[in-house]
């Protein structure tokens, strides 16, 4: 059993953010296996379904993302899991636009909603799917920048991410982690 992680924040407000690209997988994901994010739990919307067989939990954590932990440290006390057990969908702005890339595990580094995970877990443990969403300018306020939206002329490659994102984790969930890294590691949509 897998608990997917989307990391973004809630609110109209938000929505078409570059912070937000770790929800808009899992409402991808959601489509495409038919499952319905719906249910108010754990600090976050949350449903259930299957892939090949196996029970997996979608979940978009509405703690705002600097607190993402508090949400995944509830769903995975309740359900007995480990960090292990958890994959994580997130905005990247060390890596190329539109690119795809898959830890295992590691350090949060930068990302303040996986700092928070690393921070109650207590674990670095947790695979990380990872989706480009540019870089900032030299003078430009991080924060402003991962709460701007995309310009037009990026908006269908970022979409054309997000999908093969959903696909990967697919691939991971019924094949494992390393399958997918196999298949999408450092690809660029």
């Amino acid at each position: 059993m897998y608990i997917i992680a989307g990391l973004g924040n809630p609110g109209k407000k938000y929505e078409d953010t570059r912070h937000n690209v770790g929800f808009k997988t899992i409402d991808v994901l959601a489509d495409k296996l038919n499952i319905k994010v719906n249910k108010i739990k754990f600090k976050g919307l949350v449903g259930e379904g299957r892939i090949a067989g196996d029970k997996v939990i979608l979940l978009k954590p509405h703690t705002f993302m600097n607190n993402s932990g508090e949400s995944i440290v509830e769903i995975l006390n309740f359900y007995k899991l480990k960090p292990e057990d958890l994959i994580v969908v997130v905005d990247d702005i060390d890596i190329e636009f539109a690119q795809i890339k898959i830890k295992k595990n590691g350090s949060a580094g930068t990302h303040n909603g996986l700092k928070s995970i690393v921070n109650l877990t207590g674990s670095k443990d947790f695979a990380r799917f990872k989706i480009g969403v540019g870089k900032k300018h030299p003078n430009e306020d991080l924060a402003n920048f991962v709460l701007s939206t995309f310009p037009s002329k990026d908006k269908k490659h970022i979409e054309d991410a997000v999908d093969a994102c959903a696909d990967a984790i697919i691939l991971a969930a019924r094949d494992g982690v390393d399958v997918a890294m196999n298949n999408y590691n450092n690809n660029i949509y």
